[in-house]
């Protein structure tokens, strides 16, 4: 398994981003006075708060089991993409209030053109970012990381729409058009929100794993069925990068207790091969005893 303590650089990565991009938007703001480019570095501030939770999950995460989390650490990582969610849908609601305000109270925007530059630069940081997290996510299968990915990207879909409104502002003069976009952004926002807490959720809840995952572990098993062994009580989970699968293993009654170790050890080891960070534990019992298939239930 990788070290997932090397992880925490890519947060402090997000983290200085998020500073470089707060201060251009900021400066975009305040030279145009426009809702729109308001309501894009107030995201940014979001990305700044979900950037400082994803380092404190992620030192956690990286933390070995212990007597009191057997199992490790793992699940601090939906926490942090849980808060980012939640911190999603504050800055949607901020934005919201804000662009309602400027379309009943339309104010002129000034210097559009220098902060309009302010804001393009912003963007290609966050996206050199966006795209540097969403590989090592990926690569590493962190939550966290490919969370903060998905969100910058947002932002940065969010800059380049802002910037169009703003300029559409300067070139026509309609002020209304500012704070429309500005509630565009919002709405945008909202929905990566939702998607954020929506999986943090079901990591929460122990949901088992993608289809491809247990298409990988049918394939292995059913090679064995060939052989006349039989599976039940099959059971998948995941916790951030770390999958969890256990499993009945039924074999004839006559076999040697190291005949039937040999093969458990086999199974185990065909699917840890086949699937990264996995933790396979098995459970052998006759295949002739009617008691074998008593316990196939989810709750047993």
């Amino acid at each position: 398994m990788p070290d997932r303590r090397s992880l925490t650089r890519y947060a402090w990565l997000s983290i200085a981003a998020a500073v470089a991009t707060i201060s251009l938007k900021a400066l975009a703001y305040w030279l145009t006075g426009s809702v729109g480019l308001l309501s894009d570095a107030v995201e940014s501030f979001v990305n700044l708060a979900g950037a400082t939770v994803a380092l404190a999950m992620l030192t956690v995460a990286a933390r070995p089991p212990d007597e009191d989390h057997h199992y490790g650490h793992d699940k601090a990582e939906y926490i942090a993409s849980g808060v980012e969610g939640t911190l999603v849908l504050g800055a949607a609601l901020a934005i919201a209030v804000a662009a309602v305000g400027r379309l009943l109270h339309p104010q002129p925007l000034q210097q559009a053109g220098i902060g309009l530059l302010a804001c393009a630069a912003a963007s290609a940081i966050n996206f050199g970012v966006a795209r540097t997290l969403l590989d090592v996510g990926r690569r590493f299968e962190s939550i966290t990381l490919e969370a903060d990915a998905r969100h910058l990207l947002t932002d940065v879909w969010t800059s380049i729409g802002v910037i169009g409104g703003v300029a559409l502002v300067a070139l026509t003069g309609w002020t209304p058009l500012d704070p429309i976009v500005a509630l565009a952004v919002a709405a945008n926002i909202v929905y990566t929100g939702l998607r954020l807490m929506h999986r943090s959720v079901l990591g929460l809840l122990d949901t088992a794993l993608p289809v491809a995952d247990r298409d990988t572990v049918e394939r292995i098993l059913q090679r064995h069925r060939d052989r006349g062994v039989q599976f039940h009580a099959v059971r998948t989970r995941q916790a951030a990068a770390r999958r969890f699968i256990s499993m009945h293993v039924l074999v004839p009654g006559g076999w040697t207790v190291q005949q039937g170790h040999a093969l458990l050890e086999q199974v185990e080891s065909e699917i840890r091969g086949a699937l990264r960070n996995c933790t396979v534990e098995t459970h052998l019992e006759p295949i002739e005893d009617p008691t074998s298939f008593s316990d196939v239930g989810l709750d047993r």
